[in-house]
Order: structure tokens, then sequence, then C-alpha cells
């Protein structure tokens, strides 16, 4: 009997030997394919490339583009979503229907100019625009403001004064001229 007992002993140490050294050659074998794999996979794939930093001059141009083809909502829409800090959503939304209703007593957007571009700093920019309509034109003044790599809208605002000002600036005793 402890012949037949010693023999099983033996076989079983066996037996789990070769369990052990199949299991480990197997693990070698996965680290190997998924080493090859890892450095076949990085050689093949291209450096993935930051996306390209938005200019002032590219917001601008989209958000007239908008303006133009979609109306004040989308145009709106994509200014504010530059900067992650608008977020009341209620203003913006009395914002868009203040200057839907300009729009409409104006007639159709026509084109635009600009008035002024300032810089106050190489983070800091100032856009003034004289938008045309058939009736009238309306003044949109754009500030943008780069914190780190990105420009972001800093201030927004509009008005239909802009010949107002152009006539006091047109009086004889003005001092500003």
């Amino acid at each position: 009997m402890k012949k037949v007992s010693t023999r099983f002993n033996l076989f079983k140490w066996l037996l789990m030997l070769a369990i052990i050294c199949g299991c480990s050659f197997y693990a070698s074998a996965q680290t190997k394919d998924s080493a090859k794999t890892t450095v076949k996979a990085a050689t093949k794939t291209p450096a993935v490339k930051a996306p390209p930093v938005r200019t002032v001059t590219a917001i601008i141009d989209t958000f007239f583009k908008k303006y133009k083809e979609g109306g004040t909502s989308p145009a709106i829409d994509y200014l504010f979503a530059t900067n992650k800090l608008f977020t009341d959503t209620v203003q913006i939304g009395i914002l868009k229907g203040k200057l839907d209703a300009l729009r409409q007593s104006v007639g159709d957007y026509t084109g635009r100019e600009i008035i002024v571009q300032k810089s106050a700093t190489p983070s800091l920019v100032f856009y003034s625009y004289l938008v045309k309509h058939e009736k009238s034109p309306i003044r949109f003044t754009f500030m943008f403001y780069k914190p780190k790599n990105e420009w972001v809208l800093y201030r927004f605002k509009y008005d239909d004064q802009v010949d107002a000002e152009l006539e006091e600036a047109g009086k004889i005793n003005n001092k500003h001229s």
C-alpha cells in the first residue's frame, strides 16, 4: 500500500511541476507577444497631434459665418462656448433674444467691416466691427483673453449707436477729435 501511495505522490508532484512549467512558459510567450505588439503599435501609429490652436480671427470668422447662415442663436452659442466659464444659459438666452429682435429691425445681414483692432498685451485683444444690415448698422465689440494656450471670449457687446458717436466726433467743439 505504501508503494502505491509513494508512486501516487510522485506522480502528483510531477504533474504539478509540469503544470507550473507549462503556465510559466505560456505566460512568458504572452509577455513577449504583447511586447512585440506594443512595439509594432507604437511604430505604426502616427504621433497624436494637438488640435490646432484657434486664432482670434478664426473665432470671429466662424462667428460671422454662423451669424450669416444660421442666425443669432448658433453664432452666440459658438462664441460663448469658447469660454467654459460662461455657463449662465438664462443670460445668454436673453442676449440672443435681444440681439435677434434688433437684427429683425435692421434687416438682413449684408457684411462686416473692422472698425478697430487693439492689443492691450499679447494675451488680451479687442476687436470692433461695423456689422452691416439692409436698414442700419450694428457694432459688435469682442474682447478675447488667452490665459494659457487658447483664446477665449472675455467680453462681447453690441449696440446700434455707432452713428451717434460719429456725429458727436464730428462736432466743432468736440475735444476728442
